[in-house]
């Protein structure tokens, strides 16, 4: 079990670990060594979510998605494959916990006096800077 919040655990079974080579500079240890690692998450299959949570999970993650529901994390920045597994898990982690907690509603207000104000003088400011570039032929 993952421990993601005090109320949220992710069982292990459902996280799939695909191991690949990575790409970059590593000499032949690239060519012959599977360091890199690929987190695959099945979101709408996952009993561990609320729906709620799947949704916003969904949103943050953004193209880390595939049309299946599934999400993916490549990991091979690091030289071993165990300490790219560790990099994976991390930012999944991140990611669900960003997806845990609930937007607050934006309350929309009207801007105050001062800064109408302000604006408008901006604007009279910047017309009168523009009025005194022009040649005396456009005014004509």
């Amino acid at each position: 079990m993952i421990k993601i919040t005090h109320e949220i655990t992710i069982d292990e079974g459902d996280i799939d670990f695909i191991h690949m080579r990575a790409s970059g500079p590593g000499g032949q240890n690239v060519n012959k060594v599977s360091t890199g690692v690929q987190l695959r998450f099945d979101i709408k299959n996952t009993r561990c979510l609320t729906n709620n949570i799947k949704k916003r999970l969904i949103n943050t993650a953004g193209n880390k998605i595939t049309s299946e529901g599934v999400l993916i994390i490549n990991a091979s920045s690091h030289r071993t494959q165990y300490q790219n597994k560790q990099d994976a898990l991390k930012r999944f982690a991140e990611l669900v916990k960003k997806s845990v907690v609930k937007p607050e509603k934006r309350i929309y207000t009207n801007p105050p006096r001062g800064s109408k104000i302000k604006r408008v003088e901006d604007k009279k400011k910047r017309s009168r800077l523009k009025k005194l570039r022009r040649n005396d032929l456009d005014q004509v």
